[in-house]
């Protein structure tokens, strides 16, 4: 008599869990974004980096702790703006022995194969930003390694909502884009690692 018990008590808490779930707070829903300054929450956003390595096989790195401001107006989106800092220096991978190499010095005293030791920030700048619905064209000036470049990311909007634990008003984007990094004077090991890199951007930002 013991498990039906167990059963009927189980049936019984049933509608009070299902009352309990969590809603999500962010949704791809426009209406809870306030027009002002945001700041990303470097926690929460971080930039992917792809390459091919030998024609074997695609390979993946990060960019974490992301900086930045995001300035925006719902009734007049082509007006926004964005100013990110990533900081190259704390790159990281799979492989300790490829985050290394990524950070080492040149031999004797030669260019490094990629960033080097200490290399500086990159910082991305907005130029223009083309909304389509829920999409836009950013177009800016990112510079890596010393060197400034025209880049044009394709930015989808995450979502928007309240942080229920910062309690702050939380705006999301994520964007792609494609660079070569011989333009930023990363050329190392090319063709055998791609000239080609894909980016791929999330980032948070909180009400300022």
């Amino acid at each position: 008599m013991r498990y039906p018990l167990i059963l009927v008590a189980l049936a019984a808490t049933a509608p009070l869990f299902a009352q309990s779930t969590p809603q999500v707070p962010g949704q791809v829903d426009a209406t809870p974004v306030v027009a002002g300054s945001y700041a990303a929450d470097p926690a929460h956003s971080l930039i992917a980096w792809e390459v091919n390595h030998f024609g074997f096989s695609d390979y993946i790195g990060l960019f974490g702790d992301v900086t930045g401001t995001l300035t925006i107006d719902p009734a007049n989106l082509s007006a926004a703006s964005v100013d990110v800092t990533i900081p190259v220096a704390k790159v990281t991978t799979a492989s300790t022995g490829l985050t290394d190499h990524l950070l080492r010095a040149g031999k004797d005293g030669a260019k490094p194969d990629f960033f080097g030791p200490e290399p500086g920030d990159a910082r991305f700048v907005s130029t223009s930003v083309t909304p389509t619905g829920n999409s836009a064209k950013i177009a800016g000036e990112l510079t890596l390694n010393g060197i400034t470049k025209p880049v044009t990311l394709d930015a989808e909007f995450t979502g928007a909502g309240t942080n229920p634990f910062s309690e702050k008003g939380t705006v999301g984007f994520s964007a792609t884009t494609m660079i070569k990094r011989s333009d930023f004077g990363v050329d190392g090991f090319i063709p055998l690692v791609s000239d080609e890199v894909e980016l791929e951007i999330h980032v948070a930002f909180e009400k300022n």
